[in-house]
């Protein structure tokens, strides 16, 4: 196959490069921070959410409760409808409420103070006259105790709200916290009122300290669940634009490569096809004079003047090829029979395959039409057939075989046992005047990739040094109803 040489490019240097904006990396880096950072956002406010509405709603339930034990008590004592619980919690005030029964206000606060005690989870129960003085409480160290500078206890006797909750860990510099057990984990602390008959006054205070097994166990679920939702939402999210934008990234690396590739023909196009077209006259006078020359020269003179005619041969040939490659190309393909065309460019290169003693191992075999253009297919084979001839100069195998990988297209592959490539020259095989070849022009591979890109086809190029080159083509097959078969030029 052609044997490519990669020129050194001119050292990109000064204040004017700059490095090629990386579209792929920055977007990952970019959209990973700022996924991750609102994912983490989301899962600390849903988990705060869900604490504080859990403990919020414990704690209503829980003071609904006392609230109800408070006024069933009440009932159950017969005690007028004109006092409340609140009223009958501290012993202190026995003698003020003449108008209720001293035995039925000791049972119904004694009563109500059994249910507080003995209610499920509980660390500590406590309870507080208006005074701030414990006058009741689970633990019996603190019972007339009084309280000063408790901000939580000012703040819930003035609020009037149903329940005032909070979850927290022991505090050592606060002495009605003596629980009865160690709180394995967090504790939730309740304040509740107790109102007066017409609700305007806060009375007393229960303070309740639980440690709700059943709904820290929830509350971790709905943990769990959260970050994991948050997990693989956030990470489908960014795999999800992350391929979007590396099919963004590649489909734009390929338009950038594409624009590049039309830029170089089109600078190159004018000063090619000027000095293209401004040789052939002159090629064409040199070797009619160098024919004429011939045939009056010494037998040691036509040696000579036989050089000059193959140089000439090979400087039009040169010229073919760069006028080819420049040429716009049309995107109208025709069913072309492929067999027939590698038959053709056999024939053409048989004088050639047996000067450099090669052999061609290829069967005909039936294959289906392929979409192309006759003359721009047997510029492909020709070029192939060239590059793999000059690879084998003291003889080699060049095998050609066809296979359809899919119903809808056909592979075509050529290989020879020539020198080979190394990994370095293969990069740049398909690009435009690249090559090794002494005298090389380098536009032979390059436009069979073209011509096969063109059509809905690709080239595919493998090589081994010492070993051999070996160049897949494929076609898409050419369907019956939208293609006219093209038969090869010369065959009826």
């Amino acid at each position: 196959m052609q044997r490519l040489e990669a020129r050194k490019a001119p050292a990109m240097t000064g204040k004017g490069w700059r490095e090629q904006f990386n579209l792929l990396r920055w977007f990952s880096l970019a959209s990973f921070s700022i996924i991750a950072a609102v994912a983490l956002g989301l899962g600390y406010i849903s988990t705060r959410f869900v604490v504080t509405e859990s403990v919020e709603r414990d704690a209503l339930l829980t003071a609904q409760f006392i609230q109800a034990i408070g006024e069933a008590e009440m009932r159950h004592a017969n005690i007028t409808a004109a006092r409340t619980m609140g009223e009958m919690l501290d012993p202190r005030q026995d003698n003020h409420y003449p108008d209720v029964d001293l035995a039925a206000h000791v049972s119904a606060r004694t009563e109500f103070l059994d249910h507080v005690e003995h209610l499920p989870d509980i660390l500590l129960a406590t309870v507080y006259a208006l005074d701030r003085t414990v006058i009741w409480s689970t633990n019996a160290e603190l019972i007339g105790v009084h309280i000063k500078d408790d901000d939580e206890l000012d703040e819930s006797f003035e609020m009037k709200v149903p329940v005032s909750s909070s979850y927290h860990k022991i505090d050592e510099e606060r002495p009605e916290q003596r629980l009865l057990r160690e709180p394995k984990y967090l504790f939730i602390e309740n304040y509740i009122p107790m109102f007066n008959a017409d609700k305007s006054k806060v009375v007393a205070m229960v303070e309740v300290y639980k440690e709700p097994s059943d709904l820290v166990d929830r509350i971790d679920r709905g943990f769990a669940s959260i970050w994991a939702a948050t997990f693989f939402g956030g990470a489908a999210i960014f795999l999800a634009l992350f391929w979007i934008v590396r099919r963004a990234a590649k489909l734009l690396q390929s338009q950038q490569q594409q624009l590049v590739s039309n830029e170089t023909f089109v600078a190159l196009g004018e000063m090619s096809s000027a000095v293209a077209h401004s040789l052939r006259n002159p090629l064409a006078t040199i070797r009619s004079s160098a024919e004429l020359a011939q045939d009056i020269a010494s037998p040691a003179a036509q040696r000579n003047i036989g050089d000059i005619i193959s140089q000439v041969d090979r400087m039009s040939r040169w010229v073919r090829e760069l006028l080819v490659s420049l040429r716009p190309m049309c995107d109208d393909g025709e069913a072309v029979d492929l067999v027939m065309a590698v038959e053709d460019s056999i024939g053409a290169f048989d004088a050639l395959i047996k000067r450099s003693n090669v052999e061609v191992r290829f069967s005909r075999q039936h294959c289906p039409a392929i979409v192309s253009q006759q003359v721009l297919l047997t510029q492909i084979l020709n070029s192939l057939f060239a590059n793999a001839l000059e690879a084998m100069p003291k003889g080699g195998v060049l095998s050609i075989e066809f296979e359809t990988p899919q119903p809808d297209s056909v592979r075509m592959t050529l290989s020879d046992t020539g020198k080979g490539m190394s990994a370095q020259q293969q990069l740049s095989v398909f690009k435009p005047f690249f090559t090794t070849k002494q005298g090389g022009l380098g536009v032979g591979l390059a436009l069979v990739k073209r011509i096969m890109e063109r059509f809905q086809g690709s080239v595919v190029l493998t090589s081994r040094e010492q070993e051999g080159t070996r160049v897949s083509l494929n076609f898409k097959v050419a369907s019956g109803g939208e293609y006219g078969t093209q038969h090869s030029a010369g065959r009826g």
